[in-house]
């Protein structure tokens, strides 16, 4: 059976639930909330981990962490978020 990476639920203040592939770990940066790839033997933020997504921390309302494929609700169009 084949490894699924994590994925991480993002549900921000306006009810939107943006879904970030791949992240391993987040955390605060400042006014950010950073979700990072790791390597997979270490699982720590370090300088050799990967930035994947960023959101205003005020903007969020909730993370939920799911090592199984989530499959976006019909007509959800995912937003690229740069990091």
């Amino acid at each position: 059976m084949k490894d699924q990476k994590p994925c991480h639920e993002v549900t921000l203040l306006d009810q939107r639930v943006e879904l970030v592939h791949g992240a391993d770990a987040y955390q605060p940066e400042g006014h950010m909330t950073t979700f990072f790839r790791t390597d997979g033997e270490r699982a720590v933020v370090d300088a050799w981990s990967t930035r994947v997504a960023s959101f205003r921390t005020a903007e969020i309302l909730m993370i939920r962490r799911t090592d199984r494929a989530v499959e976006a609700a019909p007509g959800h169009v995912p937003t690229l978020r740069s990091a």
